[in-house]
């Protein structure tokens, strides 16, 4: 060794053993839980802010409870409460003592004493301009309350509580479904609201992280003798439950369904309309429904109770869960199929771990693969390099499209039903397409479009639903806002974009909705399958209303030319009489120039008074009466329009069935309870 080097100083020894201690902290390999990374990326799941996790945290509750009870196929009755917590009630749940402020300076919301010389100089400027307007007579606006800066600390806190009358949870089952993130049970390949098993999870999540407060769940199973009351909260790092109470209580009332409690930050100010929004548009995809919501505060002035109830009794099937659809898989997919399959050859895989590859379709394809396949091979013995030709051969061959039987779209009656009961508009039609695919998955586009109604605003209000789940952000770049605006030409079917109130109202359902960002707010506008298929539905019901409106404009230039008929039958009758009178004295005087004919008769009748001005105004009224008919049944008869045919009618009671005899009418059945 060099001397020099040997001679090294102190010092720079200490810098160089410091340089390489600092290394293996910089190379720690560390690992995060899922409920660690959705707590840091809470806008994943929707709970962007306060106001927006209110809103999230309503919205995962109640399509959870529409889920829960639909797979028992019970109608759904669904009761919300959102009740608002003073900062004082939440410091004494939490066993904080409130204390008052020692130094004000600290806070967000202070304010020096030159900034409030300048806001009360600003503020005596105002009221010295609004005292010489009056002075002139001018008009005085009102001056805006001054607004404090609020501090961060002020947060404002809610109980939100969602109960259902669906199926319940198995005792034992509950920590883990709610505190576990991602797992449920909604994975597989079927049409479902919610997919990765975050909904009440995050709402716990975010409980934890703006309150500290746990989540209170009862549960009870449809014939259980018992409720479940569970409490418990997740512990971030590990992603498991951390259970507070967990016990069985006694169920006197034979209830089943779940009612989930939570404690959160929120702000109901600026995200009331939101969810009252959503609320109401849930109530027209699901008629089928009875929702009650419920906001409860110290002012009685805020309290707000909204009842949507049910208006059929007729459910939407259940979504049955599908197999893949070999042009939709994927490498990593169909690995995991064959690790998980049954099925011992790849004959037999093929068959029946995907749809429509039938025997004689399989061995097609085996024998397409090449001399190193063959039907009875095993499956499991698959290379790395053999899984990629399947997957290249998936890609490039010939499948039939998938069927929609295992979709469950809400259905015309339904939606026909939802629209009508929350909008009451003028008019409205529906349309319900056939199944249809993109990448291998097959979707269902259903269609409403509405004239006129009530809180209906002037031009287009969209309405867009995705698994039959109301979609209310990011409405600008969606598919369905896109078409109305700019695909649909609506002056052709004689609607006013600008100045009828026009609702348009689009479902989508599919085993993938194609989602765009991570909110899954919007559907984009890129897939050419769908964007065809919501242009079409949409025309479809312009179609039906563009025969409804030609009709209404037929009704209304009739009446108009009745109208103006009969403005002018007392006038004209008038005129007709005294041409009459003055002719029957000229008969009285030469008789022979009239004779013994019908015109003698007349005038004979008018002299003798039987025939009488309001007697002619009668004749005239008759006659316009008549005319004006023929006229417009010639009318409807070139334009082809001809009258609907007649369907019966049967109002069903909403409360518990009774016995009934029907009579039937041409038009119409009426029903009689015995």
């Amino acid at each position: 060794m060099d001397e020099r080097d040997s001679s090294e100083s102190p010092i720079q020894g200490k810098k160089s053993n410091s340089k390489t201690a600092r290394k293996p902290k910089e190379t720690v390999l560390k690992q995060k839980s899922p409920a660690e990374f959705f707590a840091e990326n809470k806008n994943i799941a929707g709970f962007d802010n306060p106001g927006k996790s209110l809103y999230t945290t309503v919205r995962e509750l109640v399509e959870n409870a529409l889920d829960s009870a639909e797979s028992i196929s019970k109608l759904p009755v669904v009761e919300v409460t959102i009740e608002e917590i003073k900062k004082s009630k939440f410091n004494s749940m939490i066993g904080l003592v409130d204390r008052e402020r020692v130094d004000a300076a600290l806070y967000d919301d202070y304010e020096t004493e030159k900034a409030r010389e300048k806001r009360l100089a600003k503020e005596a400027r105002t009221q010295e301009i609004q005292a010489k307007n009056a002075t002139l007579g001018k008009k005085v606006k009102e001056t805006p309350a001054s607004k404090g800066i609020k501090g961060r600390g002020e947060a404002s806190f809610y109980r939100v509580t969602c109960k259902d009358n669906g199926k319940g949870m198995p005792h034992d089952d509950i920590p883990n479904m709610f505190g576990r993130v991602l797992s449920g049970t909604k994975y597989g390949l079927k049409q479902t609201r919610g997919k990765f098993g975050l909904g009440a999870k995050m709402a716990l999540i975010w409980s934890k992280m703006s309150t500290g407060l746990p989540i209170e769940i009862s549960s009870s199973m449809e014939n259980q003798t018992y409720i479940t009351f569970c409490r418990l909260d997740i512990d971030i790092h590990k992603n498991i439950p951390h259970v507070h109470l967990h016990e069985k209580r006694e169920n006197k009332e034979f209830w089943h369904g779940a009612e989930i409690q939570v404690v959160i930050e929120g702000n109901w100010t600026t995200y009331r309309s939101k969810i009252l929004h959503y609320m109401r548009q849930m109530a027209v995809i699901t008629p089928y429904a009875q929702f009650q919501f419920k906001f409860v505060s110290d002012a009685p002035d805020k309290n707000v109770t909204v009842r949507f109830a049910r208006r059929t009794d007729v459910m939407p099937p259940i979504p049955l869960e599908t197999k893949h659809h070999p042009s939709s898989v994927d490498l990593l997919l169909i690995k995991r199929l064959i690790t998980e399959t049954s099925k011992q050859n790849l004959l037999q895989f093929l068959q029946h771990e995907f749809v429509n590859i039938s025997k004689p379709h399989a061995e097609r394809l085996i024998g397409e693969m090449g001399p190193d396949f063959s039907s009875k091979m095993a499956v499991k013995s698959l290379t790395s390099q053999q899984v990629v030709r399947i997957h290249q051969l998936f890609r490039q061959a010939k499948f039939d499209d998938p069927s929609g039987h295992c979709l469950s779209p809400a259905g015309e009656y339904n939606l026909r039903l939802g629209i009508i009961k929350e909008l009451n508009p003028d008019m409205v039609a529906t349309y319900s397409g056939s199944a249809q695919v993109f990448e291998g998955h097959p979707f269902i586009v259903e269609a409403g479009v509405s004239i006129g109604g009530k809180d209906v605003k002037q031009g287009l209000n969209i309405f867009r639903f995705a698994n039959r789940i109301p979609l209310l952000f990011e409405q600008g770049a969606d598919v369905v806002t896109r078409t109305a605006l700019k695909r649909i030409n609506w002056s052709n079917y004689k609607i006013n974009q600008m100045q009828d109130k026009i609702g348009v109202f689009v479902s989508i359902v599919s085993t993938k909705i194609p989602f765009k960002g991570t909110g899954k707010e919007y559907i984009g506008d890129d897939i050419t399958e769908i964007a065809s298929a919501v242009k079409y539905a949409i025309q479809q019901c312009c179609i039906q209303l563009k025969s409804k409106i030609v009709k209404r404009i037929q009704a209304r230039e009739q009446q108009e030319r009745k109208r103006n008929l009969s403005r002018y039958i007392p006038d004209a009758a008038g005129a007709v009489y005294n041409v009459l009178k003055d002719m029957t004295q000229l008969h009285s005087s030469k008789k022979s120039r009239y004779g013994d004919d019908d015109d003698a008769e007349l005038l004979r009748k008018v002299s003798e008074k039987l025939i009488t001005k309001e007697t002619l105004i009668e004749k005239l009224a008759k006659h316009v009466e008549q005319v004006d008919y023929e006229m417009a049944m010639e009318y409807a008869t070139h334009s082809g329009v001809s009258e609907e045919p007649r369907e019966p009618i049967y109002i069903q009671s909403l409360e518990a069935p009774n016995k009934t005899i029907d009579l039937h009418a041409p038009f119409f059945v009426f029903r009689v309870l015995q």
